[in-house]
């Protein structure tokens, strides 16, 4: 049986995951770091919305930003996603595959 704090620390990261554009923006990702700009121009959405969702994703740990000047890129975590070309996502017991469109 899972015990309560794995089981706790698996619904943030699924929690995170948890709306369709937060998807987009993993599947994204999987390409490369990209910020915001790119996103919000590739989800043809604005930029406060995207920047909204990298929160959640941020403080879901699920992914990371690097700040370049007034710039921050943003990726996937290494440790939830230790091979992005693979499109799965490791979070010890509970492991999802992500499918890009072709």
């Amino acid at each position: 049986m899972i015990d309560y704090k794995k089981a706790k620390d698996c619904a943030v990261l699924l929690q995170g995951l948890a709306e369709p554009t937060r998807l987009r923006i993993i599947e994204m990702l999987l390409m490369g770091k990209k910020n915001v700009t790119e996103l919000a121009r590739d989800l043809k959405t604005e930029i406060v919305n995207v920047s909204l969702h990298l929160r959640v994703l941020r403080d879901a740990g699920l992914v990371l930003n690097e700040k370049h000047g007034r710039q921050v890129e943003y990726s996937l975590h290494p440790d939830y996603f230790p091979d992005p070309e693979a499109a799965s996502a490791d979070f010890g017991w509970c492991r999802i595959e992500i499918y890009a469109e072709e």
